[in-house]
């Protein structure tokens, strides 16, 4: 388990904050501890009363060895390893006491490291993790051994991973959604109309349009639509067409040679709609090409009809129009959008999902694609690393910085201070064989 690192918290209203003498640690309180922290707090106790204890026997054994060595001879070498035993303990309590505390609450000189170079110790770390860990080369092998590409390509391609994708990136939207204020995204949907559709002229853009469409004959169908209809309007219409020849007769013709008239005009009215509807080379079809020819020329640099082209834009996409527009937009939008991510089994996440699962197949069968996006995560990696790295490892720092000396101090001890005290144990241990071999080859040198 990792250190907790959170910050101590600020001390309540009642509490002291002038500069003084600074009470000793206080017991970790096992109610305040996590599970797993209050096995480990314990186990610590377990090692430290294991570690005392030796402590204590060896000083035991000394006195009674000490007491009784002169009856007993054989007893001096006990009494050497029992010293020695108790040297390596009060030797190793020592070492392992003053990383965390004053011993016995003695200010001496290079004791209480941590809580009293806890700075210095924070600002090493990051520069170890900044050196060793952070480094660009590091990063880029550790990216290129694992081939990201084809990890990723396998979870998007597998089981779950396409929904997976497709709700996050739903939830995503949803808050994207709730954070966007509809009237400023409606303000920038009305400024890109009026920048890039009502700002540039129309009519040089649209006459270009046009004249390509009237080179390649595009519109003829649009000319055989109208004369047909035409055509078939004259022919169901005899009775309309008669009237207003009559209509505009003058009065004092008679009425019979009215109908005789509006026949005759009729006919030559319906046959001249036939003949433009069943010539593709008729005289009429030739002027309207040459109209339009004209029209899209004339929109491309005649002054007055640019003009007159902006003046229809402004009526058409005046400002209430254009505002209307924006609104329109970015409510469909919306709407569709939040629709369909609501639905599991609307077409868009349905189509999204399918997209999702193909990239994954082909980072996984595609080694040309696989290759291209290995070397784009580790450039990224690489420029992350090489432009912030002093910035994350400067948040180790600054995190260590903020921690209170004596917290930081117990939870550390908390987390290693089980193995530490392994070395009291082997500190009884071999400080006991290293006063029995010393006194052992003392007394044979010098009897």
């Amino acid at each position: 388990m990792q250190v907790n690192t959170e910050p101590t918290p600020p001390a309540g209203p009642g509490a002291r904050t002038s500069p003084g003498p600074r009470k000793p640690p206080a017991a970790v309180d096992p109610s305040t501890l996590s599970a797993g922290d209050a096995e480990k707090a314990a186990a610590l106790r377990r090692m430290k009363a294991l570690a005392l204890s030796l402590l204590l026997f060896m000083a035991v054994v000394f006195v009674v060895a000490f007491a009784l060595q002169d009856t007993y001879p054989w007893l001096e070498y006990v009494r050497a390893a029992a010293e020695g035993g108790m040297v390596g303990a009060l030797a190793d309590w020592f070492a392992v006491t003053a990383l965390f505390k004053y011993p016995m609450g003695i200010k001496i000189p290079h004791t209480a490291i941590i809580p009293r170079r806890k700075d210095q110790i924070g600002a090493s770390l990051g520069e170890f993790v900044e050196t060793n860990f952070l480094s660009e080369q590091v990063v880029q092998d550790k990216l290129a051994s694992i081939n990201i590409a084809r990890k990723a390509g396998q979870w998007l391609s597998g089981p779950g991973g396409a929904e997976r994708v497709a709700k996050e990136g739903a939830a995503v939207i949803r808050g994207a959604f709730k954070v966007l204020n509809d009237d400023d995204v409606q303000a920038v949907i009305e400024g890109m109309v009026r920048k890039h559709l009502l700002a540039p002229p129309w009519g040089p853009p649209v006459g270009r349009l046009a004249e390509r469409i009237f080179a390649e004959g595009h519109h003829h169908a649009l000319v055989d639509l109208l004369v047909d209809r035409a055509a078939d309007w004259v022919r169901d219409n005899h009775q309309t067409v008669t009237r207003l020849v009559a209509d505009r007769s003058p009065s004092w013709v008679p009425q019979f040679v009215d109908g005789i008239v509006a026949d005759k005009v009729y006919l030559e009215v319906l046959k001249f709609a036939q003949a433009v509807q069943a010539d593709q080379d008729h005289q009429v079809r030739k002027s309207i090409d040459t109209y339009l020819s004209t029209l899209a020329q004339d929109l491309q640099h005649d002054p007055a009809m640019i003009a007159r082209a902006e003046h229809i834009k402004s009526q058409v996409l005046g400002d209430p129009e254009v505002r209307e527009l924006a609104s329109r937009t970015w409510a469909t939008v919306k709407n569709a959008l939040l629709t369909a991510v609501e639905d599991p089994d609307s077409e868009l996440t349905v189509r999204f999902k399918s997209a999702v699962r193909d990239f994954g197949t082909r980072l996984v069968d595609d080694v040309e694609l696989a290759g291209k996006v290995n070397t784009w995560v580790s450039d990224a990696a690489g420029y992350l690393v090489r432009t912030y790295r002093s910035d994350i490892a400067g948040v180790i720092t600054d995190t260590v910085a903020r921690w209170d000396a004596e917290d930081t101090s117990r939870k550390i001890e908390l987390q290693v201070g089980k193995d530490l005290q392994f070395i009291r144990i082997n500190g009884t241990v071999v400080g006991s064989l290293a006063g029995l071999a010393i006194f052992t080859v003392a007394h044979l040198v010098f009897g």
